[in-house]
């Protein structure tokens, strides 16, 4: 079993759920919990390769995805903040809506064959560090270059600035910080749009640098939702996000790895797949999805985990409370 290519193929299928997972963290910030992810990527990748397709140029692709994306993620912030619907109804509508878009527009982007994609880099020194370079900077997709910046810049901006300090206070105690002249509005929508940014870009990512094409609804393979889980799993710490989804990335990679036969971890043990293993190996990232879903449901371990005091709960000026 070559680790090499294991964890090198998870940084970059990691990548994706980075993106996903960084957006949905500024938008849970904000107050606002979106179930839409699956839906903006959807949207994002179509739209990216789509582009791609037509016109010959993978940058433009990105630009389309990521605004396509953010205007749907649009759509939900109008219904849950000045409409103040239930959060959780209007995000799993947008993933159906953003799923019946991607399908339809992308109607025979299947049979496309050849298209422009995202380029390869390799980093001159870094790529020489024994092992870790192989893995990190040696024949990377430019977007993992892009997590790599992203992780640390969102954990800066949301850590240590003012727009920062001004997120977290609409997310905790929005009426305190409308009362300091912070427009919690103009911060929810702002952050919303944000989160579906970089869910198209995810999108993106993935049919235009990971795993280049358009297969309808299996592009993203239920990478959305792992995304949601894997917020809560880091706290709305963007560096815990980058860990939780390379890991991800790479516990993906090793499941496919491990269906010939092979050998076990760092030893020389002989390890046969068994074919009707292949289900529940498959379910293992969903599974731990679900389970920390069930975990940040519950109010007492998700004071303790540090979501947002308002989290999903729409803001009234004027109402006491949050």
């Amino acid at each position: 079993m070559n680790w090499t290519i294991i964890l090198q193929a998870g940084i970059a299928s990691g990548t994706v759920l980075l993106f996903a997972t960084i957006g949905e963290a500024f938008a849970e910030r904000s107050g606002i919990l979106n179930l839409g992810l699956e839906g903006m990527m959807l949207i994002g990748a179509m739209s990216a390769f789509s582009v791609a397709v037509n016109y010959g140029n993978p940058w433009l692709g990105l630009l389309v995805a990521m605004i396509a994306a953010g205007l749907l993620s649009l759509i939900h912030a109008y219904v849950c903040i000045h409409l103040q619907a239930d959060q959780v109804v209007s995000g799993l509508s947008l993933t159906f809506l953003g799923t019946g878009l991607s399908l339809v527009f992308g109607e025979g982007l299947s049979k496309a064959g050849a298209v422009s994609l995202l380029p390869q880099l390799t980093v001159p020194v870094l790529s020489s560090i024994p092992f870790l370079g192989d893995v990190l900077f040696t024949n990377q997709s430019i977007m993992v270059y892009v997590g790599y910046l992203l992780a640390p810049a969102a954990w800066y901006y949301i850590n240590r600035t003012r727009p920062g300090m001004h997120l977290r206070a609409v997310g905790e105690y929005p009426a305190a910080a409308d009362t300091m002249g912070v427009n919690v509005y103009k911060t929810r929508y702002l952050y919303t749009f944000v989160g579906g940014v970089l869910a198209g870009l995810g999108g993106a990512t993935i049919s235009l640098a990971i795993s280049p094409g358009w297969f309808s609804h299996m592009t993203t393979s239920g990478q959305g939702w792992i995304a949601i889980g894997l917020t809560i799993f880091a706290q709305w710490d963007p560096l815990r996000a980058a860990a939780g989804s390379y890991a991800f990335g790479a516990l993906r990679r090793l499941i496919l790895d491990l269906q010939a036969p092979t050998t076990l971890l760092f030893w020389n043990i002989p390890f046969y797949y068994n074919p009707y293993w292949g289900f529940f190996l498959k379910m293992i990232p969903y599974a731990f999805t679900i389970a920390v879903l069930v975990i940040g449901s519950r109010e007492a371990l998700r004071k303790r985990l540090g979501a947002p005091a308002a989290l999903g709960i729409p803001y009234i000026r004027g109402q006491r409370g949050v």
